[in-house]
């Protein structure tokens, strides 16, 4: 698809627009209603990233600090994918990141998941840059007495390790939770467990698209309807980013890189949901994350995933 997505962009004359467009950020704040949000949390301001796949050629990360450095919030999520390649090393990925991070100031601090691109043993140089790192844990912040839950599982795309029931371990059932996951490929099991907003990216809104938006690829196991901005799934209000970064080529076609605000809202009216379908995915997922990673790369010893 990059050897594809590269010719058509060559035989088009398209290159230098899509390149230009890679680093055309899109800033937006979109009101999110949930229907457990308490008083105490509302206007509660959550910046979401997603996809940043540093240390690419693409440089982002002087723009976007500058970017970053105008935007308001109280708590900061990133929904995995900081590096570019999936092996290697990532010095070059954690300067970057370390740039970036000093442009933003949430007083609930910057959290984060991993995503297919990242590595177990990438987690101490992330969490090094002020960026804590839930792997199927959580954590919350507290207002007055009350608490709004950040529930962060592992990759539910390629290492398909993501365990939300252990990640919800400790978090009271009436308590409103926001989920953290790569992709948005668990919307059934996030319905299930009662989530309120289910963040996640990894699809890039397709990256390369046709006018319009329309995207060739997403590469999802889920309907095309949650592959891109906002959905709602039996009472799970969801947003899945088209991601900061690139990946595969340093470029993006009729479909900008997004920065998003969710300023949080309570409301007593429950959204018609949408209706899709069968099982989101097949297969077993493998042993362990240092194991799947170990069949990329046995150069280099991984670190084991920290558990709750």
């Amino acid at each position: 698809m990059v050897r594809s997505a590269s010719l058509l962009l060559s035989a088009t004359g398209l290159t230098r627009l899509a390149a230009r467009s890679a680093l055309a950020f899109e800033v937006s704040e979109r009101e999110t209603p949930l229907r457990r949000l308490s008083r105490t949390f509302s206007d509660l301001r959550v910046l979401h990233l997603s996809d940043l796949h540093l240390g690419s050629r693409l440089d982002l990360a002087g723009p976007l600090r500058q970017v970053l450095e105008e935007v308001t919030c109280d708590v900061a999520v990133i929904t995995g994918d900081f590096r570019f390649r999936e092996r290697g090393s990532f010095d070059r990925a954690r300067t970057e990141l370390d740039a970036i991070v000093k442009g933003l100031d949430p007083p609930y601090g910057i959290h984060a998941v991993l995503g297919n691109h990242d590595r177990a043993a990438d987690m101490t140089d992330i969490e090094s840059c002020g960026v804590r790192i839930l792997m199927n844990e959580s954590t919350f912040i507290e207002r007055q007495g009350e608490r709004l839950w950040l529930v962060g599982v592992d990759d539910p795309h390629l290492y398909r390790l993501d365990d939300l029931p252990r990640a919800l371990e400790g978090v009271p059932a009436d308590d409103p939770r926001i989920l953290l996951a790569h992709s948005p490929e668990l919307y059934q099991e996030a319905a299930q467990a009662q989530i309120d907003l289910y963040l996640c990216g990894h699809t890039h809104g397709g990256q390369i698209c046709l006018p319009g938006g329309l995207a060739p690829f997403v590469q999802a196991r889920c309907p095309r309807r949650y592959a891109r901005g906002a959905w709602c799934h039996d009472g799970v209000e969801g947003y899945t980013s088209r991601g900061v970064g690139a990946s595969g080529i340093g470029a993006r076609l009729f479909c900008p890189p997004e920065i998003v605000v969710h300023r949080l809202v309570g409301t007593k009216e429950p959204r018609v949901p949408d209706r899709p379908s069968p099982e989101r995915r097949e297969g077993t997922a493998p042993a362990s994350r240092t194991e799947k990673l170990t069949a990329v790369s046995e150069s280099e010893p991984l670190a084991t995933a920290p558990g709750k």
